[in-house]
C-alpha cells in the first residue's frame, strides 16, 4: 500500500508540472565524460526543486556530484537563459547561477 501511495503521489506531481506550462526532460550527458547525469527517482526529486526554485522553464541537463553541491540541474528558462541550480544529498537549494551570473529569480 505505501508504494502505491508513493507512486500515485509522483504521477500527480509530474501531472501538476506538465499542466502548469513546466517540463521535466530526460537528461542526457551531452558534455564532459567525466559527468554522471542524475537518473531514477533522484531525477525527479532533483528536477522538481531545481524548477520550483526557478520558477519553471525545462530541465535540459543533470550531473551526479557537482563541484558546487551534490547535484546540479541546468534548467533553462521561458526566456532561454541557462539556470544552474545546485542542490544537497536532501535535494535542497544551494545556490544558482544564471548565464549572465544572476540568480534565476531576481526581477532585475
Amino acid at each position: 500500500m505505501r508504494r502505491k501511495g508513493k507512486w500515485i503521489v509522483g504521477a500527480v506531481l509530474s501531472a501538476a508540472l506538465i499542466g502548469s506550462g513546466t517540463g521535466i526532460a530526460v537528461a542526457t550527458n551531452g558534455g564532459d565524460d567525466d559527468e554522471t547525469p542524475i537518473t531514477g527517482p533522484a531525477l525527479e526529486k532533483a528536477s522538481v526543486a531545481a524548477l520550483a526554485y526557478t520558477g519553471g522553464g525545462r530541465v535540459t541537463d543533470t550531473e551526479v556530484g557537482d563541484e558546487e553541491g551534490y547535484y546540479e540541474v541546468e534548467v533553462t528558462l521561458d526566456n532561454g537563459k541557462q539556470a544552474d541550480v545546485h542542490l544537497d544529498k536532501d535535494f535542497k537549494v544551494l545556490g544558482s547561477k544564471l548565464d549572465g551570473g544572476d540568480e534565476p529569480n531576481d526581477k532585475d
